[in-house]
């Protein structure tokens, strides 16, 4: 299945799975790639030497190409650049614009730089500044999300742009391939489908809750760090809602200081990716304290499998999951399923 997007990265199948923070590891981007999809490291959990790590790793279990997914605004954002770059990485993904310098000493060294963005005035911006593609990633999508559907938001980034554009949000089986090469789309890009696969570290339990789950129980809600995030509806997360700001901005305080303290960071340097991180996405202080709240939640329940203490990030599509197959099984059964669709449309 040939389309922008595999000529453009080199893999056999235009399936993407996304750099979920401590998801998106060693394991399960080796059996992306080995799978013929294109699997991204989620990079801005880890420490720099953990990246170094991973990417080695991952070179171990395949030969096939494979992306890391970048914090822009980090702290050692040009340091991470260096180290894909010498070791050869084939894509560079973005959950926020990079700048147009980045992208520049990228694309220099041959590697493709794939932003996610969730408007049509993002697409634009990145194109502009060079980069090969884009992922348009609709309301239906988990984590950080906007608030225009995938059907209305796809094909308008799709006519905006004259790059490969990649969908997201709410794509789970070979009838939503279809759909989005049908819009246009170069491919699709997929987070909670592969958080929910056999290579998945997230731990057996936490999958099986997520699997009892219908197509109504996801929220979103700005109490996890700020700014709109869909996730799974849970107790600490009603409570997170109910909470007041005091207790919000002490219970981040104290995250904020855990991951800190998990990542090696100074608090100089902590300092400094705060107040990029302010300007870049124009935070209101307040926002910036809360936004220390996603990396600990998040590894409370992904990693540690603590369901009650820890957030559960998810997109809508959850309600319309029910196995845990192997990636191969997954990319092989999409792709079978999107060439039938497309052979029995009428004509």
């Amino acid at each position: 299945m040939d389309t922008a997007l595999t000529k453009l990265t080199g893999v056999r199948y235009p399936v993407v799975q996304t750099g979920m923070g401590w998801v998106a590891g060693p394991r399960l981007v080796s059996a992306v790639a080995n799978a013929g999809g294109l699997g991204i490291l989620a990079s801005a959990t880890m420490t720099f030497d953990e990246l170094r790590a991973a990417i080695a790793e991952v070179r171990e279990r395949t030969g096939q190409p494979f992306g890391v997914n970048l914090r822009a605004d980090a702290a050692d954002a040009a340091d991470r650049v260096r180290l894909m770059i010498e070791a050869g990485v084939k894509v560079a993904s973005f959950a926020l614009a990079p700048s147009q310098e980045l992208i520049g000493t990228l694309k220099d060294a041959g590697v493709v730089v794939i932003p996610s963005v969730g408007a049509v005035r993002h697409a634009q911006k990145v194109a502009a500044w060079g980069a090969d593609a884009v992922v348009v990633q609709g309301a239906e999508g988990g984590g950080h999300t906007g608030q225009v559907a995938t059907t209305i938001l796809l094909p308008s980034v799709v006519d905006a742009v004259d790059i490969p554009v990649i969908a997201a949000g709410g794509f789970y089986d070979g009838r939503g391939l279809a759909a989005a090469l049908a819009y246009g789309a170069a491919g699709v890009a997929m987070g909670t489908r592969f958080l929910l696969t056999e290579e998945s570290t997230v731990p057996r339990a936490v999958k099986e809750a997520y699997l009892t789950r219908g197509l109504s129980d996801t929220v979103v809600t700005t109490k996890v760090d700020g700014v709109p995030h869909r996730v799974l509806r849970t107790e600490l997360v009603a409570g997170l809602e109910k909470a007041n700001r005091a207790t919000a901005l002490l219970r981040a305080v104290r995250n904020a200081n855990r991951f800190r303290r998990l990542t090696g960071l100074s608090w100089p340097s902590v300092v400094r990716e705060g107040l990029t991180m302010r300007r870049n996405r124009r935070l209101t202080w307040s926002q910036l304290v809360m936004a220390a709240n996603t990396p600990m939640l998040l590894r409370e329940g992904l990693v540690k499998g603590n369901t009650d203490a820890g957030v559960l990030a998810s997109g809508q599509v959850v309600g319309a999951l029910t196995d845990l197959p192997t990636c191969a099984e997954l990319i092989t059964r999409i792709v079978a399923d999107a060439e039938a669709v497309i052979a029995h449309l009428p004509r």
